[in-house]
């Protein structure tokens, strides 16, 4: 018997009702982009190794799935090297590719080659898989899709507002209540410099970001481990476990802050960005959170993150702004901002919640029965009719035995079932069948077509 089939780690097969479920998703989240004038782009899978190679740090290169050259890619090698089993070597010898870690760097190399074309501000989004050769484990894949929107090329803080906003219209749109959780590095910069500690300003954020996840006290330890004397974590100490309102917040950093330029820039940026969103009509509370630190280090001014309040869950939105996202490509000085929606961690809010609409995740309404040729003409342009009135619905491939064809439909949820045999044909009737019910009426073409589009409101 031959072996079954897998596929690999890391990776997953997606059934049609899991399909119908992501789909959903990702049209919500692509209306809303639609709707604060995003256009959509699409990188490909794979980018040149010199691309992909230090931008995202050594743990990050060592993520990176290389793609081997075609053709004889030994040409090239010497048996000194091949005996030398240096995969690292090896692999930059007859790897010229690799398949995108994220989708940010692709983006940052798509403006910097079509700098020519492009209207500034650019504001794009996209859509797209991504691989880490990561180990996989619960929540956490090999591959995996990215939502991504970005504008670049505008310092104006009103994009982060609408991004604020944006996040609210996808949230709402799911029924998810969510707090929006907003920082800025400067803010984070700015503590560094107060407590005596500017050069270590890395290890605080990176510290302070895991507070919702180790606790207080580990974070104090991980500190101290990276060298920072305990007079300076005291002082961090009251900042960490400031509470309040957002204004109380701000009002008490411009005390904490004042000797730091750069402190209080980060609250300038942040009075501005929550005062404008408290004056529209956002549904989810949007909180000034300062142990939000988020561990990519190129965020320079505003970040964002996202938490479910009814699921116990990671983040599962989050972004910011960067100031020079395309000066590794030779084109300094183009600032940007954006916000990245985790489709596989929303999946599993609404899951949880039970929020996938009817209409998302329903296919087939409604399945005509195949007696036979003359039974099948008769339904077919009845069958044309109900498509045209957006309904989902098909007809029994084959000439079955009846049972078999009820059990087709009921395997795929097919709610309602028309059969015409011979006496309906004579009236000029179908049998409609509720699958749900039980119940079955004889109907005619007009009727069925009412009925089925009243279904589909």
């Amino acid at each position: 018997m031959a072996a079954k089939p897998s596929i690999p780690k890391g990776t997953r097969d997606f059934s049609p009702l899991e399909m119908a479920k992501r789909n959903y998703i990702f049209n919500t989240i692509r209306e809303v982009f639609h709707h604060f004038g995003f256009q959509q782009i699409e990188t490909p899978a794979m980018e040149n190794l010199s691309t992909l190679m230090g931008k995202y740090g050594d743990e990050g290169d060592k993520l990176l799935f290389k793609i081997q050259n075609s053709g004889d890619y030994f040409s090239g090698l010497t048996d000194e090297e091949l005996l030398s089993r240096n995969a690292a070597k090896l692999a930059s010898k007859f790897c010229e590719k690799g398949l995108r870690y994220d989708l940010t760097v692709p983006f940052a190399r798509y403006v910097v080659m079509h700098r020519e074309e492009i209207t500034f501000p650019f504001k794009r989004y996209q859509i797209q898989p991504v691989w880490r050769a990561d180990r996989p484990q619960k929540g956490r894949y090999r591959e995996f899709y990215q939502c991504d929107a970005d504008v670049v090329g505008s310092d104006s803080l009103l994009n982060e507002v609408e991004l604020v906003q944006m996040i609210d219209a996808v949230f709402t749109a799911f029924g998810v209540r969510v707090s929006i959780k907003i920082n800025n590095r400067k803010i984070l910069a700015g503590i560094a410099e107060i407590i005596g500690e500017a050069d270590k300003i890395v290890d605080i954020t990176v510290a302070i970001d895991k507070l919702d996840k180790i606790g207080l006290e580990n974070v104090n330890a991980e500190l101290a481990s990276k060298g920072i004397p305990q007079e300076a974590i005291d002082k961090l100490q009251p900042i960490i476990l400031l509470s309040g309102s957002n204004a109380e917040k701000l009002e008490t950093l411009k005390e904490v802050l004042a000797g730091s330029e750069t402190g209080m820039k980060g609250v300038e940026e942040s009075e501005f960005i929550l005062s404008t969103v408290a004056g529209l009509d956002i549904r989810n509370e949007v909180e000034l959170d300062l142990t939000l630190a988020r561990g990519l280090n190129y965020y320079t001014g505003a970040i964002f993150e996202v938490k479910a309040l009814d699921v116990q869950i990671g983040s599962i939105s989050g972004g910011g702004r960067y100031d020079n996202l395309t000066g590794v490509f030779g084109m300094p000085g183009v600032s940007g901002v954006g916000i990245s929606f985790g489709a596989d961690r929303i999946f599993d809010v609404l899951n949880q919640l039970d929020l996938y609409p009817k209409d998302a995740v329903n296919g087939t309404r409604l399945l005509f029965v195949n007696f036979g040729q003359a039974e099948a003409a008769y339904c077919l342009p009845v069958l044309a009719k109900v498509r045209a009135a957006g309904v989902r619905a098909e007809i029994y491939p084959d000439s079955a035995k009846m049972k078999k064809q009820m059990s087709y439909a009921n395997a795929k949820n097919i709610p309602f079932v028309a059969i015409a045999g011979e006496t309906e044909m004579n009236e000029g009737k179908f049998t409609l069948k509720n699958m749900l019910t039980g119940e079955q009426h004889a109907v005619t073409a007009d009727e069925l077509l009412a009925m089925m589009k009243e279904d589909a409101r």
